[in-house]
């Protein structure tokens, strides 16, 4: 039998049981199970106890999950991993075969009963969620991909550019489907500083850039910006924060660079004020993946990179429409080249000024609050 290993509560459960199924590493990234988090806060507010059913996961996420009062169950491992022609782009994500997730979730959803299921997992699909939804339980499904189908209540997509057509084939006609940023999860900090950020950038100035490439930056994408920006001729009135994930791969080399430059660099890792980081900033180089949302939330101009190959559609997209300016991966040397020209560009207080503005008005930050509310009304 599988049981929770950590956090287990016995009493106090008020209102209804909420599982969510998402893992985070190196490669799935820390941005599922982030959003989700903020969902779950939203959902404990409104009365729901919320279970997060996870296999992959670093320990910084363990205790974050707990932390925050919820609930953390452990999947067992399972068989080695071996591809075959029916799996899903991301299978290998799952560590172990679709089907014996889904045996170990379902012997655990029925013990808890939940009346939700949410989902936020390249690596299933419709076959998993048939095996695994009890005959009582919603299920809603968060996904970026639009590549796999589902059996859901509920689906959330995010990403800009999405229309209905695009799930037509892919799940029930009664599913209610809910697209575009305006949906995005965002912590309820972002929606509250907002007016304050966007009042700040009324009349901006490139003095404060703000640096984050998610929670490992395996490729060290910080080093090599901390290296082009000792080649700006403005260099010398600029300040750059660094923030660093707690699972951050080269944070020692960032400390040593950092102490060695020619301009002003503040290091910070797994950080708990990062709306607060954006709104001093004037420009974020950035992923693009989860903090995208965040960054346009508050209008702070970005410089996009894709650090996996599901995060390019969505910064292409983002760049094309002109929310942010995405540089993809290229010859170094051209790469270098274009930052340096898009960070000479952004020192310009006008471009910098209508780049905030256009972000501004991707993300109003209130698409927490209405996920919320659907999931209450349907109930």
């Amino acid at each position: 039998m599988i049981l929770s290993k950590i956090n287990q509560k016995q009493n106090h459960r008020l209102g209804k049981e909420i599982a969510i199924r998402a893992d985070g590493s190196q490669d799935i990234g820390i941005g599922h199970i982030m959003r989700c988090l903020t969902l779950a806060d939203g959902l404990t507010v409104d009365g729901a106890v919320c279970h997060f059913v996870v296999r992959h996961i670093p320990q910084t996420l363990r205790q974050l999950i707990v932390q925050k009062g919820h609930l953390l169950h452990e999947l067992p491992a399972g068989e080695i991993f071996c591809p075959r022609d029916d799996d899903t782009a991301h299978a290998a994500w799952l560590g172990t075969s679709w089907e014996t997730d889904a045996s170990h979730t379902r012997e655990l959803l029925d013990q808890i009963k939940p009346s939700w299921l949410i989902l936020d997992h390249y690596a299933l699909d419709a076959r998993w969620e048939t095996q695994v939804l009890p005959s009582s339980c919603r299920l809603m499904v968060i996904d970026d991909l639009v590549d796999r189908s589902h059996i859901a209540h509920l689906l959330l997509d995010q990403n800009v550019g999405r229309t209905e057509s695009s799930y037509k084939q892919l799940v029930p006609e009664d599913c209610e489907i809910l697209l575009g940023p305006q949906y995005v999860l965002l912590r309820p900090e972002f929606a509250r500083l907002r007016a304050q950020s966007l009042s700040r950038r009324q009349s901006p100035h490139l003095e404060h850039i703000l640096i984050t490439m998610g929670g490992a930056d395996k490729d060290n994408i910080t080093g090599w910006l901390l290296d082009c920006i000792e080649d700006l001729d403005f260099k010398q009135r600029l300040t750059v924060t660094v923030v660093l994930g707690a699972s951050a791969s080269h944070a020692e080399t960032i400390h040593k660079q950092a102490a060695k430059a020619n301009y002003r660099i503040k290091v910070a890792q797994n950080v708990t004020n990062m709306a607060e980081l954006m709104v001093e900033a004037d420009l974020c180089l950035g992923a693009a993946g989860s903090t995208a949302w965040e960054r346009a939330c508050l209008g702070l101009p970005s410089i996009i990179f894709s650090l996996a190959d599901n995060q390019r559609g969505a910064a292409e997209t983002l760049s094309n429409e002109g929310y942010a300016y995405f540089i993809p991966q290229q010859r170094p040397d051209d790469m270098k080249q274009e930052l340096l020209n898009t960070l000479q560009d952004y020192a310009h207080p006008y471009i910098l000024k209508n780049a905030s503005s256009k972000a501004a008005a991707l993300v109003n930050g209130s698409g927490t609050a209405i996920i919320r509310q659907k999931i209450g009304a349907l109930s």
